[in-house]
């Protein structure tokens, strides 16, 4: 098992930890929570050897083998799969020293290590490495394009296929959410309950971690404290703790003022001045509870806007698009969205499909190609986006960019406001440069709300934010009387505050009559019709039907009896491969038999042994790629049917 014992950690010549314990053990799952900045990802950082602690021990197993996400992914001109196939680094090993063996011709060692790569699963690998893909919401096409071709968000699901890949005994993930939408973290969430090793996760993401984790190690105050159960059941253990710390300290300090009440009273007096002494000894000796800070540390209200003229702002037959080198692309259109006071709005729909389209043009940000967006006098958009925290002027502090919007507020107001959101003393002053993603996102926030939105566009607020702060934000936005539409992949944040849901997707923008649960079951839906209809491009269907067949699943229900015809082909390929896989399973029986004769090894037999090796490989690369068929077709049929 993980030992912490008396675990101190000081880094930048801050005090994260100081006589931590805490034990984790194998096959926990555990959810690692506390403030940004409470040094949980230095805790990372220590498990994994990259730093050392300061005072007390961490023990890992020895011979654990161990996998955590990757930060940056350089632009590799290497194949998407083979990336993450890298990230099994005994498969790696393994591969280079067969490649090394053949090269040589040494006989021996090919057969030892071809045994070694059927121990390990090695011959499965690509099947395991399309299967982890497909979860994390890759398409086949792009299975095998290069790793430079995705952008930053995928690069990270690309890093995350590999630890996931690696068969390690203990992950440390550290929030692996941020950049999956909604369909990959259920998928994430089902193949870690399924996991075998340990894991430890640093997540901000409250239901992720309800449906992930049965331990809590919850950083506060440089110390551990240990909850087994999921996030919910540490929220109400954390609160129960709490409420008695809160009894003991009241009972310690009236304890104290008795005992000081009679130190002071007497000690002059010489008939009592030994008992003075005595209470004064047993004043130092009394045990100190650590006074507890308020429940809330931010307080993010939004003042009452000045107007709210309704409706506020209308989207009427918009087209939405980008244009380059004089052609447009068509990302929304016929968007049709009224937002009045009270509208509390989240946006659903897969990465890609239009969803930050929608709230550029919402902001004014994006002009449209057609129709016609109208605003109210009086509108005031608060508009949250993740490159407005690079907007930020990184030289200047906190108190100068609140100057700028207000600038004949006193100095003093100014501070007090920054100190709502976690900005006291000389934080208002220091530069923004060097602050943390959740730093930045809250001074991103105190300058929205100073403005009095009556709308507000939120696009990702979360993701930098920790627990605390999210659940401040969720309080304060229950409260907001104006409208907000919301893009968020936080369950839990889009429950607590809105009311209606919008799906986009198809280029079309329309209201979706269910809630988040019946959202992961269209998903489900959407991904069974979209495989459907790529095996039924070469079908005799009309165009019209192929470009309604992913929106009429009523349809394609009622057409049952038809589509069973459709899957016979289907079956009979399936069959047709699970029988070349047994001739294939039954060659290569035949052909390591062969291999276990030492006379083949001998000088005079060299080509026959060289012929029998490249039969082995070829039936290999046969074999898996008629595992890669299987799994396809195998998939295909069980989501048809």
């Amino acid at each position: 098992m993980i030992q912490a014992d008396n675990l101190s950690l000081i880094r930048g010549g801050h005090q994260l930890l100081k006589a931590a314990q805490f034990s984790i053990f194998p096959g926990q799952r555990v959810g690692l929570v506390g403030a940004n900045g409470a040094g949980k990802s230095s805790l990372f950082a220590l498990l994994r050897g990259e730093i050392k602690e300061d005072d007390g021990q961490l023990h890992v197993p020895n011979g654990w083998r161990m996998a955590s996400v990757a930060q940056e992914t350089p632009a590799l001109d290497t194949p998407a799969r083979a990336y993450v196939i890298s990230g099994d680094a005994e498969y790696t090993a393994i591969r280079q020293q067969l490649d090394e063996a053949e090269a040589k011709g040494d006989g021996n060692a090919i057969a030892v290590l071809h045994g070694k790569l059927d121990t390990i699963g090695g011959y499965q690998i690509s099947a395991r490495a399309a299967t982890l893909m497909a979860g994390l919401g890759f398409s086949q096409a792009q299975l095998d394009a290069p790793v430079k071709s995705f952008s930053g968000g995928w690069r990270m699901r690309l890093n995350l296929a590999q630890v996931l890949i690696a068969r390690a005994d203990l992950l440390l993930l550290d929030e692996p959410t941020n950049h999956l939408d909604l369909d990959a973290i259920v998928w994430l969430e089902s193949w870690l309950k399924r996991f075998e090793g340990t894991v430890i996760v640093i997540s901000h993401d409250r239901e992720f971690l309800d449906g992930v984790v049965n331990n809590i190690i919850h950083i506060e105050r440089q110390t551990t404290q240990c909850y087994s159960g999921d996030y919910s059941s540490f929220q109400r253990q954390r609160s129960e703790r709490r409420a008695q710390q809160a009894q003991q300290y009241a009972k310690e300090q009236q304890q104290r003022a008795h005992l000081q009440s009679f130190v002071d009273r007497f000690r002059a007096q010489a008939t009592k001045a030994r008992q003075a002494q005595s209470r004064l000894k047993a004043l130092e000796r009394l045990t100190a509870t650590a006074p507890l800070g308020d429940e809330e540390p931010f307080d993010l209200h939004f003042p009452e806007p000045s107007k709210l003229p309704n409706p506020l702002i209308q989207l009427d037959d918009i087209q939405a698009g980008y244009s380059s080198a004089g052609e447009q692309t068509i990302i929304l259109q016929k968007v049709h969205l009224n937002l009045v006071p009270g509208s509390r709005i989240g946006l659903l729909g897969r990465n890609g499909a239009g969803k930050s389209t929608l709230m550029k043009m919402l902001a004014g940000e994006l002009p449209p190609q057609h129709g016609l967006r109208q605003v109210s006098p009086g509108l005031v958009i608060g508009y949250f986006a993740q490159h407005q925290l690079d907007t930020l002027s990184l030289q200047d502090n906190p108190v100068t960019h609140l100057y700028r919007i207000d600038p004949k507020a006193s100095e003093q107001s100014l501070r007090d406001y920054l100190g709502r959101f976690g900005f006291t003393g000389d934080r208002a002053y220091a530069p923004v440069g060097p602050f943390s993603g959740g730093e930045k996102a809250r001074l991103v926030l105190a300058l929205l709300i100073y403005q009095k939105p009556n709308l507000l566009l939120l696009d990702e607020p979360t993701n930098h934010l920790d627990l605390d702060m999210r659940e401040a934000l969720i309080q304060a936005l229950q409260e907001f009387s104006g409208a907000m539409v919301i893009v968020s992949h936080d369950r839990h944040f889009l429950r607590a505050t809105v009311d209606d849901y919008y799906l986009v997707a198809h280029h079309q923008v329309d209201a979706f009559k269910g809630d988040l649960d019946d959202y992961s079951r269209w998903l489900e839906e959407q991904a069974a019709l979209i495989k459907a209809e790529l095996r039924d491009n070469n079908s005799n269907e009309s165009s019209a039907n192929n470009a309604d067949s992913l929106q009429n699943r009523k349809a394609q229900r009622q057409a049952a009896a038809q589509q069973r015809q459709q899957l016979k082909p289907l079956r009979d390929k399936l069959k047709k491969t699970e029988a070349a896989m047994e001739k294939a399973e039954a060659r290569m029986h035949k052909i390591e038999n062969e291999l276990l004769d030492t006379d083949l090894y001998q000088s005079e037999n060299k080509e026959r042994l060289a012929k029998v090796l490249q039969e082995q490989a070829q039936l290999k690369s046969a074999q898996e790629q008629l595992e890669l068929d299987w799994f396809e077709l195998s998939e295909q049929l069980q989501d048809s049917e």
